[in-house]
């Protein structure tokens, strides 16, 4: 596999640092006037900037259809459905603090279905994790927020289990080869997905701005190269549960984000929430181990 003699380590920090940027991210797209603008192009660049990947991939003889289909379906439910639904999740009203604890779903949600979908094993040791690091998670972002808006509940819901979806399906049919072609393939499919969202919304052409380039810029970088780079990495380097829980971290260290770029300030809950969710994080670290091995150590 690429990347073999990179310490899992890095990637791991990395998918935090990147995961987490989403939020600035989104600071920093509202201020151009549309978030959708720049999600549409946010995707168009990257499949741009990896088709190269993608057309040697063709080249080699190494992408099959069901490659494609495959990838499409990542793309569609992994990215489309994921990130389109987190978006209007905000736009409805949804407040941030309940969306990261609807988010923070995820791992828990991977758990209960590693074991009956890819024979995976889920410990003692992780399930106390797990926990430890939802606790955490509430500390982090203070709690449930009222909010009226039952369709952002439900359109947050089902973002966040779309990319458990997107993570099963991943770990279960792709041994992580040709990251890049991948990549190409998923933003292609979602960027051409969100050109009847963008012109709905009448934000097709990008704006000519340095703002909404330095928008464009760190979606591409952080959020999607980033984000969804690291993320795959990690995932085929470990277990689904291990790398599920480091998305614990990302409410804590979206706050840092915002203290150090924005501000904003941080109470002793989000310290406290962040010690409690390396915590989770350390016991959930367990090595993935199929069934099938446990029954021949049985036997």
């Amino acid at each position: 596999m690429p990347f073999a003699r990179v310490p899992l380590l890095v990637f791991q920090v990395g998918l935090v640092l990147a995961w987490s940027s989403g939020y600035v991210g989104a600071i920093i797209a509202s201020d151009t006037g549309s978030v959708v603008r720049v999600l549409f192009w946010r995707f168009i660049g990257v499949a741009l900037l990896f088709s190269p990947f993608l057309m040697r991939a063709f080249r080699r003889g190494t992408v099959t259809w069901r490659w494609c289909a495959l990838h499409g379906l990542l793309g569609v439910i992994g990215m489309f459905v994921c990130v389109g639904l987190g978006i209007q999740a905000i736009n409805l009203g949804l407040p941030a603090g309940t969306g990261a604890l609807i988010s923070a779903l995820q791992p828990l949600a991977a758990a209960v279905l590693a074991g009956p979908l890819l024979s995976e094993r889920v410990r003692r040791s992780q399930w106390i994790g797990l926990a430890v690091g939802f606790v955490g998670v509430l500390f982090s972002v203070g709690g449930l927020t009222g909010s009226d808006q039952l369709l952002g509940y439900l359109c947050s819901f089902l973002s966040m289990a779309a990319m458990v979806a997107a993570t099963l399906i991943a770990k279960a049919r792709w041994d992580g080869s040709d990251l890049g072609a991948a990549l190409a393939m998923q933003t292609t499919v979602t960027a051409l997905l969100f050109v009847p969202v963008a012109l709905f919304n009448d934000v097709f052409w990008p704006e000519p701005s340095w703002q909404f380039a330095g928008a464009v810029g760190w979606a591409i970088v952080f959020s999607t190269l980033g984000g969804y780079g690291f993320y795959y990495l990690c995932l085929m380097r470990s277990g689904t549960v291990r790398t599920s829980s480091l998305i614990y971290l990302t409410p804590p260290v979206t706050l840092i984000w915002a203290w150090a770029m924005f501000g904003q300030p941080m109470s002793l809950y989000t310290w406290a929430g962040l010690l409690l969710c390396l915590g989770g994080v350390y016991l959930a670290r367990g090595e993935r181990v199929p069934k099938a091995e446990l029954r021949v150590e049985k036997a």
